[in-house]
């Protein structure tokens, strides 16, 4: 891999994170484009996936600053101690994170039941991707017509946390999308897009810190100095194309619906699907 090519992955993997078009996918595909995804040994790319995710990771922590702070400090004030309180009577704060630790859950028991087969070359493969991509459009799709939009980010039920945390389980299929899965089932529960959007990043944040830190430990043996200098340029890259990318979907969601992420699904999946059976 090349110090451009690590470039290039990692602003691909920072502008396709957050949007609801599935990372995973588009790297896949510039990596089998870039010949850099072994058939063969199919978990070095996975790990190295994980790893870069780690930038975008980063972007969320600055993004959202306020919230990485207030969320904990008012969980350990309101939950420990002389200022304990009844859950129901937490604040906003407090019980968010009750939320995103609730909904962390899923992904860590699907996460480690079905982790060989995660790695492994199914989960590569262009037409699993392909598929994915176009099914995942259309509950997209049914999800905007379906929506009442009437909650915002104080209105989130313990639910709705549960709910999108299962869809968050989806996201290890190639091709579906994190995001794209957790703000669908958020849309099928009346949340709005912006909260739904807020919602999905901040509950990806255990998700990508733990698959990102199990890829550093996996890939240790993988890694030679070059290696880890591309991968240090491409999560540099991941976090400031990240960034981006999260304050340009907030705030686009704020006054469009995600037809435009719909289309752009179907149409490439479409593509990807019929070049996988002419070549």
């Amino acid at each position: 891999m090349s110090i451009l090519e690590a470039i290039i992955l990692g602003i691909i993997q920072g502008l396709t994170e957050f949007i609801p078009i599935s990372s995973t996918a588009h790297l896949t595909i510039a990596g089998k484009l870039m010949n850099l995804v072994s058939e063969t040994n199919p978990e070095r790319w996975t790990a190295f996936i994980a790893m870069i995710q780690l930038g975008t990771l980063a972007a969320v922590f600055v993004y959202f600053k306020n919230e990485i702070i207030n969320f904990p400090l008012s969980f350990l004030k309101e939950n420990i101690g002389t200022g304990r309180r009844k859950i129901s009577e937490q604040s906003l704060d407090s019980r968010m994170s009750w939320m995103i630790i609730l909904g962390t859950i899923p992904i860590v028991v699907v996460g480690l039941a079905f982790k060989d087969f995660i790695e492994g070359s199914f989960t590569k493969s262009l037409t699993v991707i392909s598929s994915s991509l176009i099914l995942l459009g259309i509950i997209l799709f049914a999800a905007e017509k379906t929506a009442t939009f009437k909650k915002d980010m104080s209105k989130i039920t313990f639910f709705d946390a549960i709910m999108v945390g299962i869809a968050q389980c989806i996201a290890l299929i190639p091709g579906s999308s994190r995001s794209g899965t957790t703000i669908t089932a958020g849309l099928f529960l009346g949340i709005n897009r912006e909260a739904a959007a807020r919602f999905s990043f901040l509950l990806s944040i255990p998700a990508i810190l733990a698959s990102g830190l199990l890829g550093v430990k996996e890939s240790l043996e993988y890694i030679s100095g070059d290696d880890l200098l591309n991968i240090i340029i491409a999560t540099i890259s991941a976090g400031i194309s990240g960034y981006w990318s999260i304050h340009f979907l907030i705030n686009y969601l704020k006054k469009n619906s995600t037809m435009l992420f719909i289309l752009y699904r179907i149409i490439l999946g479409i593509i990807i699907l019929v070049s996988v059976n002419m070549f």
